[in-house]
């Protein structure tokens, strides 16, 4: 009896999985016809795992009768328990490298420059605030945000904005509580306590100066965010910046 709670428990988890990773992809609802071939069940079976999902509280289904999309609590579950760490590709190294091998000499420049990076990689916005400057903060790639199809609405658009361009609420909003045993902090929705970006994630690093905290890096998307890819370049990057400023 326990062996089969165990394999229920791993089966309702890799749905789970499945589900937000679908709708990380397509920013469609999934239904249950969606994973039941890949898993070799019934549809019929997904969709009471479904039902057991949303009763817990880790999916919610926008339509009567359509398919699933994750819930904050959903999201929160993946990234703490689910979404495997990736590594950056090769590639993505390069790029990052050679941007900062580019002669920079003020630090004004290579954090507008970081900013931007973040952004070319990610495909959402890159945020850089530094300790030395308090009320300055570098964002680039806010209008990759808006293309994505949940801020289609004009007034969750125009909240966005006017909270990005608060300059003292966005460094608040990166500067906010910061656990320094772990390389990246990821808050969800409604984690954030800001309700223009209840609808959005902010995944949080830092870099360094000669092993000194000197400012926080950030990236803000959707909730329907590709965290695994995300996460691993945000620390990527905090990586390079370090090694870049010691050098200056």
């Amino acid at each position: 009896m326990a062996a089969r709670t165990v394999d229920h428990d791993s089966r309702r988890k890799a749905i789970l999985e499945a589900t937000i990773d679908c709708y990380i992809k397509s920013g469609e609802p999934v239904a249950s016809d969606d994973l039941a071939r890949n898993f070799g069940l019934s549809s019929a079976t997904v969709r009471n795992i479904f039902a057991e999902l949303e009763e817990s509280g880790y999916l919610t289904h926008p339509y009567t009768s359509g398919g699933r999309i994750p819930t904050s609590k959903g999201y929160r579950y993946y990234v703490d328990f689910l979404a495997s760490q990736m590594e950056v590709l090769a590639e993505q190294k390069k790029q990052i490298v050679q941007e900062y091998q580019q002669k920079i000499s003020r630090l004004e420049d290579v954090l507008e420059k970081t900013s931007e990076v973040i952004a070319a990689i990610t495909h959402y916005a890159g945020i850089v605030s530094s300790i030395e400057w308090q009320d300055k903060v570098f964002y680039n790639g806010l209008s990759l945000v808006l293309e994505q199809p949940e801020f289609r609405d004009c007034d969750r658009i125009r909240l966005l904005i006017k909270m990005v361009e608060d300059k003292q609420r966005l460094i608040e909003l990166i500067n906010r509580d910061f656990s320094g045993s772990r390389k990246v902090t990821v808050f969800i929705g409604e984690e954030l306590n800001c309700p223009e970006v209840e609808g959005c994630s902010l995944i949080v690093s830092s870099y360094s100066v000669n092993n000194r905290p000197s400012g926080r890096l950030a990236v803000l998307g959707p909730k329907r965010m590709e965290y695994n890819k995300t996460i691993s370049a945000l620390e990527y990057i905090s990586e390079v910046l370090s090694e870049t400023l010691n050098r200056v």
